[in-house]
């Protein structure tokens, strides 16, 4: 009985120090914790530059909705603001002005653009987005319907009030 009883309290003695070390001992940080501190120091490379414009003083330039049209604004923060174009209830494309002078090479690439749309250098990313280029402003519309073409995303960038745009500062 006594051993019986000797190795009962043994055992509890043995799992107590494997709980107490285990549990006591530093946890090393997992790859992604590593990331973030990595990212947390860095200086450069921050999304938004400090003179970037509001977002909330950028929606007077969206055009207004009309013609079954209705224009809901979805973001806005530093740099950027954007809204849905509806009609019928369901979105039809996405409309936004982006404050370029965080990301110059967004406005980079219209250096080359051989189209103008309202008199702004212009350029088509791939089948759903169309975009001009209004001094640091990026003014784009993205299909978000397929009946809703080039040319529509081109009637919408001139619905925008791009000379007031221009002359912001």
């Amino acid at each position: 009985m006594v051993t019986n009883r000797g190795r009962r309290v043994l055992a509890a003695v043995l799992l107590s120090v494997v709980l107490l070390t285990t549990a006591c001992s530093p946890k090393a940080p997992s790859r992604f914790d590593q990331v973030q501190q990595e990212s947390t120091r860095q200086k450069s490379g921050q999304a938004v530059v400090k003179n970037a414009t509001q977002g909330s003083k950028l929606n007077q330039f969206f055009p207004t909705g009309g013609d079954g049209y209705s224009r809901v604004y979805t973001q806005e923060k530093k740099g950027f603001s954007e809204a849905n174009l509806k009609k019928g209830g369901k979105v039809v494309a996405q409309l936004a002005i982006s404050d370029t002078s965080s990301t110059p090479a967004t406005a980079s690439k219209f250096a080359n653009s051989t189209e103008k749309i309202g008199g702004y250098p212009s350029v088509k990313q791939g089948k759903t987005q169309t975009s001009v280029l209004v001094n640091k402003y990026q003014v784009k519309v993205i299909s978000k319907d397929p009946l809703f073409t080039a040319s529509d995303r081109a009637a919408w960038i001139e619905k925008f009030n791009l000379d007031g745009l221009a002359n912001l500062k």
